[in-house]
């Protein structure tokens, strides 16, 4: 006689809209709900210095940076909600700002925190990759690195890391460069 497993039933974005809003950061992983806990002051700075880069950088090139809470849709199946976003300017008439996000982003940035690492380097860097996002940006805060993924193929290709003075460049984003150090300064 066979076994027979108990799947458990995948949740859909539809499901997520359908939950009471209760102040949870959640993202799905192929139906399966991953709760985020809530990020550290460092973090939020850091995420926050990013922000104000990208937003510097569309002064002279156009485009468009948002910052979390933002639920980007990939599929029913697979919704994230990334730290940082971007559109280049070509692209940015795809975000609607009434409603939610649907295409990928060009640009994606996660600042770890202690309880996400594994799911940063791991789901969803396969995630973005799977999705096509281009290029994706993985900040450590501790360290004060900077990880620039860029796409090839269907996987990213070994990341560029800066730390301190060392110069950040973005291969979507041109003319872009800053030292790593200005993602990390506190106030």
């Amino acid at each position: 006689m066979p076994l027979v497993s108990v799947a458990e039933p995948r949740v859909s974005f539809s499901d997520l809209l359908q939950m009471p809003e209760d102040g949870r950061r959640l993202e799905l992983y192929d139906g399966e709900v991953f709760e985020m806990p809530g990020p550290l002051p460092r973090h939020q700075v850091a995420a926050d210095n990013i922000k104000q880069i990208l937003a510097r950088y569309t002064l002279g090139h156009g485009g468009l940076s948002l910052i979390s809470p933002l639920d980007i849709v990939f599929s029913e199946y697979n919704v994230v909600q990334p730290d940082v976003v971007f559109f280049v300017q070509a692209r940015r008439h795809l975000v609607n700002f009434d409603k939610v996000i649907r295409d990928r982003p060009d640009l994606v940035v996660e600042v770890l925190s202690p309880g996400t690492i594994s799911n940063d380097r791991g789901r969803k860097l396969q995630m973005f990759a799977r999705y096509g996002v281009p290029e994706y940006w993985i900040a450590d805060s501790v360290r004060g690195c900077l990880d620039v993924h860029v796409l090839a193929g269907d996987r990213f290709a070994p990341p560029v890391t800066s730390c301190g003075d060392e110069p950040v460049s973005s291969r979507i984003l041109a003319g872009l460069a800053f030292p790593a150090s200005d993602a990390f300064r506190l106030p």
